[in-house]
């Protein structure tokens, strides 16, 4: 089954930043979902909605890359 959540980790191997760097942006995410009324679940993000917020998004990143 595929996951429809990226977690902090691989969002950190994403974009080159720090796992805390990660988790900040996962947070920023989550709470701009939870003030449009959407369930959220700490420390992943929605695939979709991450790839409409980060230019580019991910549709390019081979998966084997993101662990």
């Amino acid at each position: 089954m595929n996951a429809i959540y990226f977690t902090a980790m691989e969002v950190a191997s994403m974009l080159g930043v720090s796992r805390g760097q990660a988790y900040k942006l996962v947070k920023g995410m989550n709470e701009e979902l939870a003030k449009k009324g959407y369930i959220v679940v700490a420390g992943k993000v929605p695939k979709k909605y991450f790839n409409e917020r980060y230019y580019g998004g991910v549709s390019n990143v081979v998966e084997s890359e993101v662990k």
